[in-house]
């Protein structure tokens, strides 16, 4: 039996404020915002070329706004996706990869598959990490 991942929710503060950083900063696309009912309302915005969304909004989630730690977010190409990223105003860490337990700057040496990031918070405090994962690179 097949499971997809299709929605992940976080909380957040403020609806709109959240919005407009993920879809004007973060370049996620709106499918969804609407009411559902007295005093809620869901936004549902999806990462560009992403099969899962991501869902906030009111009456959604007890969490604490910034509790959600640790979302990837998998790019081909860590370094253009975090010039991308802090070209559209979002504060995105340096790229960094590990070497023999230590945290190092700069992409991995030989750009291996899993083993480059970098990450950002939204205005809450969610944190997102970048992580380069080049499916077609042998």
């Amino acid at each position: 039996m097949d499971c997809k991942l299709e929605l992940v929710l976080i909380p957040v503060t403020d609806v709109d404020r959240a919005k407009k950083f993920y879809l004007e900063q973060a370049g996620f696309v709106l499918i969804v915002d609407t009411p559902v009912g007295e005093g809620k309302r869901v936004v549902q915005v999806v990462p560009p070329g992403s099969q899962c969304a991501i869902g906030f909004g009111t009456g959604i989630t007890s969490a604490a706004p910034g509790s959600a730690q640790g979302l990837h977010l998998v790019v081909p190409d860590i370094l253009a996706a975090r010039a991308e990223m802090a070209a559209r105003g979002v504060a995105v860490s340096e790229v960094r990869h590990l070497e023999s337990g230590t945290w190092v700057d700069g992409p991995h040496p030989q750009r291996s598959n899993y083993e480059s990031f970098a990450d950002f918070t939204d205005p809450d405090g969610n944190i997102w990490v970048l992580q380069e994962v080049d499916r077609d690179r042998s």
